[in-house]
């Protein structure tokens, strides 16, 4: 359907890639992964035809549509969320927006006059409404939306009232209804909850389309994607099979290159040694220069390239009291709606607390609340003994001082601390080099939220409140936050969606339902096993 062949592009003095070829076939679900800054993105844009590559060609078979979902999803606002997903559906959503504004002028009494020419007009246009399976269509936007945990109320609204995270839904719901023939999703994954993300794997198992997809979420690649494309050093290497695979086999790849490249090396040190040995004898000068053109001649093996890893790891936390909060009797609504009526919860020291409901139960309401963020409107919140805590909010990243260096955020939270440790620190959460002179203001996502957790990481707190704390982050900084907390001593209270996360960390689940707060010991793998379902919005 797609191929790229022999492509080249630079950016600026960065070669991305350098006679690049690889394909998308139809019923193929691809992964494309890289370090950060590798093409990924510059690769959707050569594909859709945004950007031309410098030398080769991107072959489009003939008729093939193409659907884009990007983290740009731009401006939304004066119709309704469903108006705005059937809007990507070609003539039918033009025949759809007639039909309303036809609606409209039949029920204003201003427009009495062309009464019958507006019943004739919308006579015509219900009929190709119709025939273009209109109706058919605003069932089924209702029903992506409702996949990505949309309420009727939200879909009806105007879009743009919604939050940045909820356009991008909105955005993807577009490109899902439109089905095309080739899909292109650069981080789907990010801002959805569990339910929409199990959704959205059900969703892509039953496309039959070509599927091109990033995403920092290991679970949900593996389950989607049965081929992954590799950007490295401006090639494109293809491998079969999900990401778990995908990863054994570069291991494997770089071993035996390892291995292949220690022998060249030890063989070109013998010859080496042999010519510099008798390099000066005029009995061995045939045979030295013989082996000075063989030499000239072999194909050097090269290397593996090292992946830069970064690992982090905690200081010592001060041991809390055994009771590390406890709430007890706690009323809190928002309005006229309650979020909990008499809760009571006891978090113990040790306790990995993984917090799960459903959109609206109230997981950050619960987090704000044990924080001190915001009081019950009944009840005590109170924390125990030689408690000290850290608090990881999504607000935290707009706090950031945007004129700021990444280095002076951290001499800010942290003035005692040596500039040695400091950028050592920095180090760990991948701000290397000069990174560390960059605004706070010109930091991605991603960055914002490793330098919030570096910040907060440094002198660890003995009780960690982590609400998302895996949003934005790669699969690297994932990796080593994980690695990290699980040698953290201290106690967690935490919300994720990531179910890589979620598995590793937690020892205790803590459902939130209407009826209460159904608790599972044994983390989140226990709680999959115990009620047969991985999200609690979602039954077996």
């Amino acid at each position: 359907m797609i191929r790229l062949d022999n492509i080249s592009k630079q950016n600026g003095h960065q070669l991305l890639f350098i006679e690049a070829s690889a394909a998308l076939l139809r019923g193929e679900k691809t992964g494309l992964v890289g370090p950060n800054g590798a093409g990924k993105t510059t690769l959707f844009r050569m594909i859709t035809g945004q950007e031309q590559p410098d030398e080769g060609q991107v072959l489009v078979d003939r008729g093939i549509s193409i659907g884009f979902f990007s983290q740009d999803v731009g401006e939304m606002s004066g119709r309704s969320a469903v108006a705005e997903v059937m809007d990507g559906a070609g003539d039918v959503s033009t025949v759809a927006a007639e039909l309303h504004a036809l609606e409209h002028a039949l029920g204003d009494p201003e427009q009495a006059d062309n009464l019958d020419a507006l019943i004739e007009r919308f006579g015509e246009v219900q009929g190709r409404f119709e025939s273009l399976g209109g109706y058919a269509l605003e069932g089924r936007a209702r029903e992506v939306l409702n996949g990505l945990s949309f309420t009727q109320e939200m879909m009806d609204g105007d879009v743009g009232t919604l939050s940045g995270g909820w356009k991008m839904r909105v955005a993807l719901a577009r490109i899902l209804l439109m089905r095309p023939d080739v899909m292109l999703l650069d981080e789907p994954s990010n801002h959805l909850d569990l339910e929409s993300l199990i959704w959205l794997e059900q969703f892509l198992a039953g496309y039959d389309g070509a599927l091109l997809m990033t995403s920092h979420d290991r679970e949900f690649m593996n389950r989607v994607i049965n081929k992954i494309i590799e950007i490295d050093g401006g090639t494109l290497t293809s491998y079969s099979g999900d990401y778990a695979f995908y990863e054994q086999q570069r291991a494997l790849n770089e071993k035996q290159q390892q291995a292949q490249f220690e022998r060249q090396q030890a063989m070109l040190a013998k010859e080496i040694k042999f010519i510099e040995r008798f390099k000066a004898r005029a009995s061995h000068a045939t045979q030295v220069q013989s082996r000075v053109k063989k030499l000239d001649k072999i194909d050097r093996v090269e290397p593996p390239k090292r992946r830069q890893t970064v690992s982090f790891e905690f200081m010592p936390a001060p041991r809390s009291g055994e009771d590390v909060v406890n709430l007890k009797n706690v009323h809190k609504s928002y309005g006229q709606r309650p979020i909990y009526q008499g809760l009571d919860l006891l978090v113990r020291r040790k306790e990995r607390c993984c917090v799960l409901g459903v959109n609206g139960a109230g997981k950050s309401t619960l987090l704000k609340l044990v924080t001190g963020t915001t009081e019950p409107d009944e009840g005590t919140v109170a924390l125990g003994g030689s408690v000290r805590m850290g608090y990881f909010a999504q607000h935290a990243m707009e706090l950031l001082d945007g004129e700021r260096t990444v280095f002076q955020a951290l001499e800010d939270a942290h003035p005692r601390a040596g500039q040695g440790s400091l950028r050592t620190l920095a180090g760990c959460f991948g701000f290397s080099g000069d990174e560390v002179d960059k605004k706070c203001r010109v930091l991605s996502g991603g960055e914002k939220a490793r330098l919030v957790m570096a910040i907060m990481l440094y002198d660890p707190p003995n009780f960690l409140v982590l609400d998302e704390p895996t949003n934005h982050l790669d699969m690297a900084t994932k990796e080593m936050l994980i690695n990290a907390l699980a040698q953290y001593e201290g106690t967690m209270l935490f919300v994720s969606h990531d179910r890589h996360f979620l598995a590793a960390l937690s020892n205790r689940v803590l459902e939130l339902t209407p009826e209460g707060i159904h608790q599972y010991g044994g983390g989140y793998t226990e709680y999959v096993t115990r009620t047969g379902h991985e999200a609690p919005g979602l039954h077996a």
